[in-house]
């Protein structure tokens, strides 16, 4: 080799010094950048020359083989924000959209995501995060991939068709003979509860119990301690028809629409809730909706069933009768009001919940993960985007936390997994090898000008 190539070896290690520089200076850049990974430089020696008459081989200096990407996880920073999601494992966020003039598909470790006016959920770059979108109720659109719409979701108004009471009746109350036109001085106790026709309108619905003569045997069944009927009342203001469905309701009126007998045993076990089977008497009309609307009271699991083909239960997951006084514990209805979208959520499979301001939750969505076989072969296009490249390998797409994808951690973001101090041992490094690659040139250099010097 002349002197002349040993310039040209010391150049390739000029080079090759400030492309690992360039890189140590880009991580440390990014040492806060969300999602970011890190790189390092990779070098190989040069062709070497086999020497004209001689043995051996001479080097041609080095050359940089490629800038390998780091694909471990970096650390975990929790923000609270529920839109801030990050992956706790392997895998890749897939967003779609334009990026730097380009349409297509990318992939992201940064979960920094947000709803634009759409309703649509981003990344803050605008492009669409993907996933399976669920529909009105609840259920998702499984293998149909597509922009994550979960912004604009509302609550319908759902009527009420089952409500539940637990409590106790007092075994020892005086029997009672129920009259709807008096309802509150004859019955024993009285409940109240609000549920929904099908527009999400409230009603009040008021609940009487009145307890049966225990020695009539036409009001009580042989062997129990004393039945007991309910009539379930509202104001004729919330009707548009009586029981019956054909008469006008009154306002002002105490107008039934539910009835029934409840039996219990000398435990105080619910032996059987038996409604009213007239349907002229149990005729629930809201006005202005749809009518009529089915109600189902459920007083807990009767000891003997009144429809046997019911499972019988232990009389005591409801209401009771012991010698106490007469209260109710527990009081739901499956009914709302129309709601908009309050908030969401993300669980660690990638469903996306929302939480409606009636109180409702429902699936929206659910992200999906990517992965590759080799993930340090995607190519990076900025604001940490990857795109897919014949080296990686195709996506294997699927929800979080399964088959080898990560689960999801919402509230956190994954931060850059750029190690400073290893970072600055490297700089030092490349720093020594710069300025010893640049001893060969000098010394090369010194020589030729000796070289010259012979001449004259």
């Amino acid at each position: 080799m002349s002197l002349v190539g040993s310039l040209y070896v010391g150049a390739s290690g000029l080079n090759a010094a400030t492309t690992e520089l360039d890189v140590v200076g880009d991580n440390i850049a990014n040492a806060s950048t969300v999602g970011f990974k890190s790189a390092r430089t990779v070098f190989a020696d040069a062709m070497a020359q086999q020497l004209v008459g001689e043995s051996g081989q001479v080097g041609l200096g080095v050359t940089t083989m490629t800038v390998q990407k780091d694909f471990s996880e970096g650390g975990f920073t929790t923000t609270g924000l529920a839109t801030d999601v990050a992956i706790q494992g392997n895998g890749l966020f897939v967003v779609k959209g334009n990026h730097d003039g380009e349409d297509g598909t990318f992939y992201t470790r940064n979960g920094q995501f947000t709803i634009d006016k759409d309703g649509y959920l981003t990344n803050l770059d605008g492009l669409r995060v993907q996933g399976l979108q669920a529909d009105a109720s609840g259920a998702l659109t499984s293998g149909l991939l597509g922009d994550l719409q979960v912004g604009n979701a509302s609550a319908p108004a759902k009527a009420t068709d089952s409500i539940t009471i637990r409590g106790n009746l007092d075994q020892t109350a005086t029997p009672m003979t129920f009259d709807p036109a008096n309802p509150k001085t004859t019955s024993n106790f009285t409940t109240s509860m609000t549920v929904y026709d099908s527009l999400g309108k409230p009603i009040q619905l008021d609940i009487y119990f009145s307890k049966n003569d225990p020695t009539d045997p036409t009001a009580t069944q042989p062997g129990d301690s004393g039945d007991w009927t309910y009539h379930v009342m509202t104001d004729g203001a919330n009707l548009a028809f009586d029981s019956d469905g054909t008469t006008a309701a009154v306002a002002g009126t105490a107008t039934q629409v539910a009835s029934g007998t409840l039996r219990f045993d000398t435990a105080g076990r619910l032996v059987s809730n038996a409604p009213d089977s007239d349907p002229t008497k149990t005729g629930f009309y809201p006005k202005d909706s749809v009518g009529p609307q089915s109600l189902t009271f459920n007083f807990g699991t009767g000891t003997t069933p009144a429809d046997p083909t019911q499972p019988a239960g232990s009389g005591l997951d409801g209401l009771t009768q012991y010698a106490a006084t007469s209260a109710v514990s527990f009081v739901t209805q499956a009914g709302s009001s129309s709601g908009s979208l309050s908030a969401i959520s993300v669980g660690q499979d990638g469903t996306i919940t929302g939480s409606f301001t009636n109180g409702q939750t429902r699936t929206l969505g659910q992200l999906i993960i990517a992965n590759f076989k080799a993930p340090d072969q995607l190519d990076r296009v900025g604001s940490t985007l990857y795109s897919e490249e014949p080296g990686s390998g195709s996506p294997t797409l699927g929800t979080p936390a399964t088959a080898d994808r990560g689960s999801v951690s919402a509230g956190t973001l994954e931060q850059s997994n750029v190690d400073i101090s290893a970072q600055f041992i490297q700089m030092i490094a490349a720093q020594r090898n710069f300025e010893a690659n640049s001893k060969t040139l000098t010394t090369a250099d010194q020589l030729l000008a000796e070289l010259v010097q012979l001449k004259r």
